[in-house]
C-alpha cells in the first residue's frame, strides 16, 4: 500500500466546504469521485484543512493510500482530467506511510482578502469581501501585530470550537494595503474553527475606528468570543498553502 499526497487548489464558491456532508457537495467529494474515475476503488481522501464553504485554498493538503502502481507524479495530471475546473491539483508525490497531512507539525498561511472602495468590481466579487466603509490599514496593522506570539486566542474562535485546546501560536499577521485591496496575511501552526475569519473582521473594526488597536491585548485576555468583531464572510478567505516541518 502506497500513500500519494496531493497538493489541491479550488475555488470554493461552489461547494460547501472541504469535508463530505449528507446533500451538499463539497471538495473532498470531487476528489473522491475522481479517484474512483481513475483507479476503479473506493478511495477517501483525508484533508490538512477541513475549509468552511465558500472558502478558497491555493494549496491545501490531503492524502489518500492506494495498491496502485502509478508513477506518484502522474496522478495530478490523471485527476485534473476527471475534476472540474474549479478543483486543481498542483502536485502529486509519494509520502511515508504514516505522514498525517492533519497531525504532522505545519505552518498555515492564510489571506483575508478586502476591497476596499466605493464600488465593488464584479471580477473580484468571489475572492474579495468588499466592505465599503474606508478601513485604515495602518491601524489594522497595529492591532494585526498584537496577535503575533502565542496566546489563548478562545476570544478568536467559534463558539463551538471542539478542539482540547484554544492555546495556538501566531508567527506572522499582516495587513498590507495595495490600491483599493487590503490583504491580512495569518501565519500560524494551527487555527481554530472560524479563527482567521474572527481576526479579520476584528481588524476591520480597528481599521473603521470601531475600536483602538491596543484593545486586542484585552479581547485576547478576555478569553469570551463576545469581546471580539464579527466573522467576516468566508469567500474572502483563501488557504495559501501549508509548510511541512521536519
Amino acid at each position: 500500500m502506497r500513500r500519494i499526497k496531493l497538493v489541491v487548489a479550488y475555488d470554493g464558491t461552489n461547494y460547501s466546504g472541504w469535508q463530505i456532508q449528507p446533500n451538499a457537495v463539497t471538495v473532498e467529494q470531487k476528489l473522491n469521485e475522481a479517484l474512483f474515475s481513475l483507479l476503479g476503488e473506493e478511495v477517501r481522501v483525508t484533508g490538512a484543512s477541513r475549509t468552511d464553504a465558500g472558502v478558497h485554498a491555493l494549496g491545501n493538503v490531503c492524502v489518500f493510500d492506494t495498491n496502485a502502481r502509478m508513477a506518484a507524479e502522474k496522478f495530478s495530471y490523471a485527476l485534473n482530467q476527471r475534476l472540474p475546473a474549479d478543483i486543481v491539483v498542483q502536485d502529486s508525490c509519494e509520502v511515508p506511510a504514516d505522514f498525517h497531512p492533519r497531525f504532522s507539525k505545519s505552518r498555515k498561511t492564510y489571506e483575508y482578502r478586502i476591497l476596499n472602495r466605493t464600488f465593488p468590481v464584479p471580477t473580484m466579487r468571489l475572492d474579495h469581501y468588499f466592505y465599503y466603509y474606508p478601513l485604515d490599514a495602518a491601524r489594522m496593522q497595529e492591532a494585526a501585530a498584537l496577535l503575533e506570539g502565542e496566546h489563548d486566542f478562545k476570544s478568536f474562535c467559534s463558539v463551538h470550537v471542539q478542539s482540547e485546546t484554544t492555546v495556538r501560536t501566531i508567527y506572522r499577521c499582516s495587513v498590507q494595503k495595495e490600491d483599493s485591496r487590503i490583504t491580512i496575511r495569518v501565519t500560524g501552526n494551527g487555527f481554530l474553527y472560524n479563527m482567521v475569519r474572527i481576526i479579520a473582521g476584528t481588524l476591520i473594526e480597528a481599521g473603521r475606528g470601531n475600536l483602538a488597536p491596543e484593545q486586542i491585548t484585552d479581547i485576547l485576555a478576555a478569553r469570551d468570543r463576545e469581546f471580539a468583531g464579527p466573522t467576516a464572510p468566508a469567500h474572502g478567505l483563501t488557504l495559501v498553502g501549508i509548510e511541512y516541518l521536519s
